[in-house]
């Protein structure tokens, strides 16, 4: 039996605490986990793709999770991506009802494009309902207090992009 291989798809601009935890979390349900990192200029990223492949793995190495974490960029049809990989499962984390709309449509769009890539909400713990990435830059570039929201590792890089 092959192993399950699920991948947890996202910009990470900045990793937040809410995405460690559902990283975390997500281990619990496959074998191993990709976590890819998407280029999406759209988004107007703070962080360039190298340096938020960088931060990604920094804290899942600082969570002790580098047997069970791969950090992989993609810049492809996530569908695409994780059948190159042998992906069964994609993971999506959701925060409130208004995740959920967005959520629904693209999974229902990625089982059109593959039906054997199932995907799986994971609900944010009530600690992290509230973070968002594009809240945190926010919040930092005005001179916010972010450090409930990230680790002090992505804090320290935060303030040092922002002062640049």
């Amino acid at each position: 039996m092959s192993n399950r291989i699920g991948v947890y798809p996202g910009t990470f601009d900045p990793a937040t605490n809410g995405h460690l935890d559902i990283i975390k979390r997500a281990t619990k349900l496959v074998d191993k986990l990709v976590v890819a990192v998407a280029i999406n200029p759209g988004k107007g990223p703070l962080f360039t793709l190298d340096e938020r492949v960088k931060i990604v793995r920094q804290e899942i190495e600082s969570q002790n999770l580098g047997d069970l974490v791969e950090v992989r960029p993609f810049d492809t049809l996530l569908m695409h991506f994780v059948a190159d990989l042998g992906g069964h499962v994609i993971i999506r984390g959701l925060r409130a009802v208004s995740d959920f709309e967005y959520e629904f449509q693209m999974a229902g769009m990625n089982a059109q494009l593959n039906s054997e890539i199932e995907t799986v909400f994971l609900m944010a713990s009530d600690k992290h309902q509230l973070i968002a990435s594009r809240f945190v830059r926010e919040i930092c570039m005005l001179g916010g207090d972010i450090s409930k929201f990230v680790s002090p590792y992505v804090e320290k890089k935060m303030l040092e992009k922002v002062s640049n």
